[in-house]
Parts: structure tokens; sequence; C-alpha cells
């Protein structure tokens, strides 16, 4: 509960710090560093994601091994699902550095 505690923090507070570099229109300086924090915050996402149904897939072969290949191909399309949505967040980042 306290390491989720400060992490939260951190987290406010990076968003904080930040507001002017999401709120800058066109080419001002700040926009490198809010594409920065939104490229590592879809990294995150899409690590703690995979992991997440990574770990649901394992138990749930583990409690059922007979199921392995219908979980298998479930837990397939779930981290296609996370990695294209992550990858979506990646390019809109780098659209907004770029364009």
């Amino acid at each position: 509960m306290r390491l989720s505690n400060c992490l939260l923090l951190a987290l406010l507070g990076v968003l904080a710090t930040a507001m002017p570099a999401f709120a800058a229109e066109g080419s001002g300086p700040y926009v490198g560093i809010g594409a920065g924090i939104g490229m590592g915050l879809a990294i995150i996402g899409i690590g703690v994601g995979i992991g997440i149904v990574g770990y649901a897939a394992l138990g749930g072969i583990a409690r059922q091994p007979e199921q392995a290949g219908a979980i298998q191909g479930a837990m397939f399309i779930l981290a296609g699902l996370i990695e294209g949505a992550g990858i979506i967040a990646l390019v809109l980042c780098l659209a907004l550095v770029f364009l």
C-alpha cells in the first residue's frame, strides 16, 4: 500500500509539472517533453497490460492444463490488442513532435 501511494504521488508530480508540455500548441519548446512523457507512459502501460495477460494465462493453464491451447490463443489475441493500442499511442506522440 505504501509503495503504491508513493508511485501515485510521483506520477501526479510528473503530470503536474508537465502541464505546460501538454498545453503547448503547434511547435513549442515543450512539445518534445510532452511527447516523451506520453511515450514513456504508453510503454509502461503496454508492459503492465501484457504482464497481467500473461500472468492470468499462466494461472489458467496451471489450473486447467487441458485447455492450454484455447487459453494461449486468447492470450495472443489480447496481447496483440494491447500492443496495437500502445503502438497507436506511440505514433500519436511522435506525430505531436513532427507535425
